[in-house]
């Protein structure tokens, strides 16, 4: 017996001792009747306080005269004979009567099986709101899709900054709900659909609601995990009622957030023949999408960080005629961004959005949103009377290394293991070309694990990165563990993160980007390529397709990429070891030290040959 079924037995048994309760109750207070003794009742008899009898089948009733009180007396068959005349003894009027009890019992049934049931729909009704049915079981295949007009979404393309060339790209699309006649006229037809793509965090959600804004047309907004329900059929159903809504108020547009839980590729796997919830849901978006008309003015727009996993029949031409690409914006993108998040707040004057963007290079518009709120969390809570770039450089600090650990203290010896570790990651930085500039070093601890942290700033940015950059980056992420081993002796754990980035950069030379004299141009990684070059597991992960030998040619060829890398930071902290005990020093007495103050001490920093 599984748990549900517990759970409606539980329920039932509930029910029927709640029902007998309930007639028990009912009918005691329905008759309003006293059962007395028979003595007690002919005592009333005598001192005529008794107006009139009932004679029943099973009961004498009698009611009092001054309280309307009505006396029940059990009838036995002692009394029964002589009853008529006894009771003309003392002038009281008396009739026999046939006691009928059936409304008192069809009431006494009815009424608390009504009140159960309609306790058991409530809570139904309930359960139905929390899985999106719309509130009950008649509207299980109802579409929950948000409705707003344009003065409900507030957004326009004023607000939306960073990501030119997908605004141009959106932009037509309003013009052809705003003029389809001018657009058609040469014969052209409106787009269907439009899929957005991108990481997350890049604004794909709020592009679309700036092109309802526009447009000045009603948008439908929809999860697509809101399709999908444990009853079979449901989310077709819902897929059917979300275009008759859009087409009753054509011209429209249909938003569909996180399109991957809907879409998913129908050959990925699944129950045995495809006949899955999931899969039924998926194949009506697709008949819907190609049911109507686009000189309606209907629009569909659609948003997913995973376009990989996506099924194929949805991206074909007649569907998602456009793909727009939403990446994460470069230094101009995120200064636009900056200014549009910076109006909401207080800046000093010194503030200035082209610094900070240099510092946040990666970062994505949600992420630019927080860092603007974060620096102001932080000058509030100094009670300042503006946002300086003070504040903006520890907020970035607490967004990339982790908010700093007060509680966390270091014995001497650790504190000084953890200086010379970050120096190591300073000085071998700023000895070799082609590496980003070290913007701060610091030795408090911050986030889960990190004792101290070695920010980098990158200068520009960076599209293709060369061999020697790559391996520029593994001697750098090594020098920490270089400086412990060059002026202690011995190894720590505080480099594992380090060598495991290490490891993974030196992999991906030999194994994606062919980047092995040994190997060759021959990529042997087996995984799936992501969105932007990020890497997924496969799902059912298969035999490599090369032998023994090359996997053991592999790892010679990472291991001597690591230890090739590994001694070249070396080298550098040995050329350079008065400057790494002063640095690390000055670093154990002042806990961080900023760009500025590096480079001073770094004058007569000898670099790598």
């Amino acid at each position: 017996m599984n748990k549900q079924t517990q759970i409606n037995l539980g329920y039932v048994v509930m029910a029927l001792i709640g029902v007998f309760l309930f007639q028990q109750w009912l009918i005691s207070s329905m008759t309003e009747t006293r059962t007395v003794p028979f003595s007690e009742f002919e005592h009333n008899l005598k001192e005529g306080n008794i107006s009139d009898v009932v004679i029943g089948d099973q009961y004498l009733t009698g009611k009092l005269k001054e309280s309307g009180e009505r006396l029940k007396v059990v009838v036995t068959a002692k009394v029964e004979p002589d009853l008529a005349h006894y009771l003309d003894q003392y002038g009281v009027r008396y009739g026999r009567v046939v006691e009928s009890h059936f409304l008192e019992n069809l009431i006494s049934w009815i009424a608390p099986t009504l009140i159960f049931f309609g306790i058991w729909l409530f809570f139904v009704r309930r359960m139905a709101e929390k899985q999106g049915m719309g509130g009950g079981l008649v509207s299980i295949g109802k579409s929950s899709a948000k409705v707003y007009v344009e003065k409900d979404t507030g957004v326009s393309f004023e607000d939306v900054a960073g990501v030119d060339e997908a605004k141009q790209e959106l932009m037509e699309v309003v013009e052809f709900l705003k003029e389809p006649g001018r657009w058609g006229r040469l014969g052209a037809r409106i787009p269907k659909g439009v899929l957005l793509v991108g990481p997350p965090g890049t604004g794909k959600t709020l592009l679309a609601k700036a092109v309802a804004g526009e447009a000045k047309v009603p948008f439908f907004s929809i999860s697509g995990s809101e399709f999908v329900e444990m009853f079979v059929g449901v989310g077709a159903a819902r897929v059917r009622d979300l275009f008759e809504k859009a087409r009753k108020h054509a011209p429209a547009i249909i938003f569909i957030d996180e399109l991957d839980a809907l879409g998913r590729s129908r050959a990925s796997g699944g129950p045995v023949g495809g006949h899955d919830e999931r899969e039924q849901t998926l194949n009506q978006l697709l008949v819907e999408m190609d049911g109507f008309d686009p000189s309606s003015g209907l629009i569909i727009l659609a948003a997913t960080n995973r376009p990989e996993i996506l099924d194929p029949a949805l991206l074909r031409a007649g569907r998602f005629d456009r793909q727009v690409l939403v990446d994460k914006p470069d230094k101009p993108g995120r200064e636009a961004i900056l200014a549009v998040h910076m109006k909401r707040v207080t800046l000093a004057p010194e503030v200035d959005a082209g610094k900070i963007a240099a510092l946040t290079t990666g970062f994505s518009g949600a992420d630019l949103e927080n860092l603007v709120n974060e620096a102001a969390l932080l000058a509030t809570r100094e009670n300042a009377d503006a946002v300086t770039l003070a504040h903006f450089t520890r907020a970035i600090e607490r967004i990339v290394a982790g908010l700093e650990k007060k509680s966390r203290i270091l014995s001497d010896a650790e504190r000084t293991v953890v200086a010379y570790h970050e120096m190591g990651h300073a000085l071998v930085a700023m000895a070799l070309p082609d590496t980003d500039p070290v913007h701060k070093v610091s030795i408090v601890p911050r986030g889960i694990g990190a004792l101290g942290y070695t920010i980098q700033r990158p200068s520009e940015e960076h599209y293709l990165i060369k061999r020697e950059e790559l391996e520029h980056r593994i001697s750098v992420l090594l020098g920490g563990r270089a400086a412990e081993k060059l002026v202690f002796g011995h190894l720590s754990t505080g480099a594992s993160d380090d060598l495991a980035k290490a490891t993974e950069i030196a992999r991906d030379m030999v194994m994606r980007y062919g980047m092995s004299d040994e190997l060759g141009f021959v990529v042997y990684d087996e995984r799936q390529s992501g969105f932007l070059g990020k890497q997924a597991e496969p799902i059912f992960p298969s035999a490599p397709r090369f032998s023994e030998a090359t996997a053991q040619a592999i790892d010679a060829e990472v291991k001597g990429i690591v230890h090739r890398q590994f001694g070249q930071a070396l080298a550098i902290l040995e050329r350079n070891r008065k400057l790494l005990e002063r640095c690390a020093k000055e670093l154990l007495e002042q806990e961080t030290l900023d760009e500025p103050r590096i480079l001073e001490l770094s004058k007569e920093l000898r670099p790598a040959d």
